[in-house]
Formats: structure tokens, C-alpha cells, sequence
């Protein structure tokens, strides 16, 4: 089976940012101090910019994020995958804004402010970002490089 063409960078982008704006959940790659890898699904608000995800303080994921800010997100299937690492930055329940508060919440189904534990927000500031479907598609897959979009 042939696979279809490559897309361009501005299709490629185009439909990431599609995904962004679309998906509502997304896999979180995390490590601890010892390199042990976590991996967990998370809800996720996308604002043009940061993505916004939540999780109980007391999670690994939480304690890795604090203690070490690298992150991975992952979305999609294998032959129409989207990578980001990116950098993710603590913000407590408390101070977070409002809105952003009330659009993580709309979007994603699940108010962290209405449960019993404690939840920290993460905004995770993509730092490069890869997409491709298809083996053709590698060469060019990185479409963000130190939080620049390339086109």
C-alpha cells in the first residue's frame, strides 16, 4: 500500500493546531528524580499558546512536574502522531485565573476546583513540536523549534 503524500509544513501545522484546539485529552510523559518514566492520560485546555492540564498534587505526575519541569505530551495514533516537550510550570489552584479556571473545566468536563483532593494546574509551554503519519513524513516533522513555529 502506497501511503498518501507528505503534507506541507503549513498543512502539518494547520492541522496540529486543529488537534489542539479540538482534543480534549492527551498523554503526559513525566520522570522522577531517579529517571523512573510516568506516563498518564490527561485532560488538557489549549489556548493558543500553553496547554493547561490538572492533576492530584500528590500524583507522579504532579511530584515529577515540580521537581523537574520537562514534559512530553503525545497525541494521536501511530500513523498520525503529534509530539510536544515542552516546559511545565506549577500554578496553584488558588491562583489560577478564573477564566482559565472555568474554560479547563467547560472544555474538558472536570472541575479540579469541586474535588476533595487537591489538584495542581500545570500550563506546559511548548518548546519543539513533531508531527508526521507516515515514514514519508519524518524528514520534516518538526514543526516548532524553542517555541517558535517554523512557518
Amino acid at each position: 500500500m502506497t501511503p498518501p503524500a507528505a503534507r506541507t509544513l503549513d498543512e502539518r501545522i494547520k492541522g496540529t493546531r486543529e488537534r489542539f484546539e479540538n482534543d480534549v485529552d492527551t498523554w503526559v510523559s513525566t520522570a522522577s528524580a531517579d529517571g523512573t518514566p510516568y506516563l498518564v492520560p490527561l485532560s488538557f485546555l489549549w489556548d493558543g499558546t500553553t496547554f493547561l492540564i490538572s492533576t492530584v498534587r500528590t500524583a507522579p505526575t504532579s511530584r515529577n512536574l515540580v521537581a523537574n519541569a520537562a514534559v512530553r505530551l503525545a497525541f494521536g495514533a501511530t500513523r498520525d502522531v503529534v509530539l510536544v516537550e515542552g516546559t511545565a510550570v506549577p500554578v496553584e489552584e488558588g491562583a489560577l485565573e478564573p477564566e482559565s479556571a472555568d474554560a479547563f473545566a467547560a472544555r474538558t468536563g472536570f472541575d479540579p476546583r469541586e474535588e476533595k483532593q487537591e489538584y495542581l494546574y500545570f500550563r506546559v509551554a511548548p518548546q519543539r513540536v513533531q508531527a508526521w503519519r507516515e515514514a514519508n513524513e519524518l524528514a520534516g516533522r518538526t514543526l516548532m523549534k524553542d517555541g517558535a513555529w517554523l512557518a
